[in-house]
């Protein structure tokens, strides 16, 4: 009886090898730039024809390859970059000697390169994983590669390629995350959509793409940040400097009014390499924990270094995951550090709430003035160079004394009925407006406080900052031990369906940690004994039923530290300063100086901006005055 089961072809097993590291043509150019930078390049210059469809071509300057080494280049598993065959020792982008031959397998690769000292460069060229002849070729110190006719061998691939916008997309998007990762290189990178007579691209000079070299320290790596993420990320962005054991955590981390609706400016780099790890990702979202919206990511590039003995980065067939010794020490530094960071960032926010009011502001977004004449001199937009806030003055808080809180609202006392408005004297609205977020001159709408500040105005949300305020004070007692609880005098019983009760239920424990006493009572309800004294005048039905119901939509996915996060989050939101509440001078400037002096204060538990400022130059060109 014959064999059953038989050896597969070379050719077929180097296709296999290809279709797990080589999706789409950004896969393909991964592969190239890393190379080129584990050659010791200086320079790498990268041409698209058809975003990549149609093929694309790497060049740089580094070591160069001799005869001998190209030939051996495209054969499976022939590499230069671990010499002592240890697999926990890699200091290289690549060491599995997999890249070449997998896309030569595939497409069309043309090879040339030229050793240092050598009188000429060689050639090689494979197409669809057979060889042809080493040739010498005229050639820069370097190495040249072109790829054409991707997945002409399989083209059942073709079908799962996308535009040619897209594919270019993903093309910049792996380039500017190994520029990140190296900027001591300079990356210049074209895209061109026409194939010159010879069979070679064409560059027509479409520039996606031009870095200069910058140092190789941080300075230099925050420059390169600044021109790939944005210069406003990069000023206003909070600094991380973090080091566990033999875990450094270092890099840009953005403020939490500065977020997006996907991933996709998360840039994670271990020990350099650029990285998608879904742990690291969930160690991020857990250091910004009550400062998002659900379903916002925050923008931060950050880079984690530890000695390769610690980490495992051959567990993915595109070294896109990795997997750590001891991944809960690196997950608790980069959950902490981010927490500090951005807590001790306080009152600092980012400039798109002014940009976004002065928008709004502008004279084609407002009703013509009688006449349909707009201001002398105006140009219909702002056209101003937006500068970042400052930071805030921690010094302000030991100068102000806050009003003490009141045990009934947490913070501010009760307006009264009868209560006349006293304008502070001149001398004392000169001294609040020293102040970070200044003094309060208006209430408008029962909903926003107005403040002037020494060099213009702020605007705030008298909901959110206090929500925050309040959230900040649970959060300080439940580090303490234990969240001060206040019983009632008569149990509430809330009624909830049963997948409500059965998630309150489970968490019965660490629910009386945070304040709140919770007991089943019969069929599809439960009774209510305390709640947080901070929480005295929230409406108890409505707090259990959001309670409840954060419960069941986080489920058993997130860890207990996060749900009670969120829980805090839901909670302390439901005894803050509501919206349409009236507020004294005096509440009003009581609750600015509480927030000059509360960490993470620029946002509110769900990652709403507090306040917008804008400055007085603002306003001027606002109204056409500079």
């Amino acid at each position: 009886m014959p064999p059953i089961i038989r050896l597969l072809p070379e050719q077929l097993i180097n296709q296999i090898a290809a279709g797990e590291v080589i999706e789409r043509p950004a896969s393909a150019l991964k592969e190239l730039v890393e190379n080129a930078i584990d050659a010791g390049a200086s320079r790498i210059d990268i041409t698209l024809q058809e975003g990549g469809l149609a093929g694309l071509r790497v060049s740089d300057n580094g070591c160069g390859m001799s005869d001998a080494d190209m030939a051996l280049a495209v054969t499976r598993h022939a590499t230069s970059k671990l010499a002592d065959d240890d697999l926990l020792a890699i200091s290289h982008f690549g060491f599995r000697g997999e890249a070449l031959p997998s896309i030569a397998s595939v497409a069309v690769l043309a090879m040339t390169s030229r050793i240092k000292g050598a009188e000429h460069g060689w050639q090689l060229a494979v197409s669809h994983g057979k060889p042809g002849e080493i040739q010498p070729a005229a050639s820069d110190i370097g190495t040249q590669i072109e790829i054409s006719d991707l997945f002409g061998s399989i083209p059942a691939r073709l079908k799962f390629l996308k535009t040619r916008k897209t594919e270019a997309a993903q093309c910049l998007d792996v380039v500017k995350r190994l520029a990140m990762a190296c900027p001591a290189i300079a990356f210049h990178l074209h895209d061109t959509g026409h194939l010159h007579d010879t069979g070679h691209l064409h560059d027509t000079g479409k520039n996606l793409l031009s870095l200069a070299a910058q140092p190789d320290n941080e300075t230099g790596r925050q420059a390169r940040l600044a021109a790939l993420i944005g210069t406003g990320f990069a000023k206003e962005a909070v600094q991380i400097d973090a080091t566990r054991q033999e875990v450094h955590l270092h890099g840009l981390a953005g403020l939490p009014t500065m977020n997006r609706p996907t991933t996709g400016q998360i840039y994670l780099f271990v020990n350099n390499r650029p990285v998608r790890d879904r742990q690291i990702l969930g160690a991020v979202r857990a250091g910004y924990q009550d400062m998002l919206p659900r379903g916002r990511h925050p923008i931060a590039a950050l880079f984690i270094d530890l000695p390769s003995s610690e980490v495992d980065v051959n567990v993915h067939p595109a070294k896109a995951e990795v997997r750590f010794r001891d991944s809960a020490a690196v997950r608790g530094l980069i959950v902490g550090a981010l927490s500090a960071a951005l807590r001790e960032a306080a009152m600092q926010a980012t400039r798109e709430g002014g940009e976004e009011a002065l928008r709004q502001f502008s004279p084609s977004l407002m009703p013509p003035v009688s006449g349909g004449q707009s201001a002398a001199g105006y140009s219909g937009h702002s056209g101003y160079s937006g500068r970042p806030a400052s930071a805030p003055g921690r010094q302000y808080a030991s100068q102000f004394q806050s009003p003490e809180p009141s045990a009934a609202s947490g913070f501010l006392r009760e307006a009264s009925p009868q209560a006349r408005y006293e304008a502070p004297d001149a001398e004392e609205a000169q001294a609040l407006s020293a102040y970070p977020l200044g003094a309060a001159r208006a209430q408008l709408h029962k909903t926003y406080i107005l403040a002037e500040t020494a060099d213009g105005v702020c605007l705030i949300d008298q909901h959110a900052a206090h929500e925050r305020l309040v959230m900040e004070k649970m959060k300080e007692q439940h580090l303490a031990g234990k969240i001060i609880s206040q019983a009632l005098l008569i149990p509430e019983i809330v009624e909830l369906p049963a997948d409500q009760i059965e998630a309150l239920l489970q968490l019965e424990a660490p629910l009386q940690r945070l304040g709140l006493y919770i007991e089943g009572f019969g069929e599809g309800a439960v009774m209510v004994r305390e709640i947080p004294a901070l929480l005295s005048e929230a409406a108890i039905k409505p707090l259990i039923t959001d309670v409840a119901e954060e419960l069941v939509m986080l489920g058993g996915s997130s860890a207990l530290e996060d749900k009670l996060g969120h829980i805090l989050a839901t909670m302390s939101c439901h005894n803050s300063v509501r919206a349409g509440r009236n507020l004294n001078q005096s509440e009003m400037n009581a609750l600015l100086r509480q927030m000059e002096v509360t960490p993470a204060a620029g946002q509110c538990n769900h990652g709403r901006p507090t306040y917008v400022s804008l400055s007085l130059a603002e306003l001027e060109k606002l109204f056409g005055r500079r």
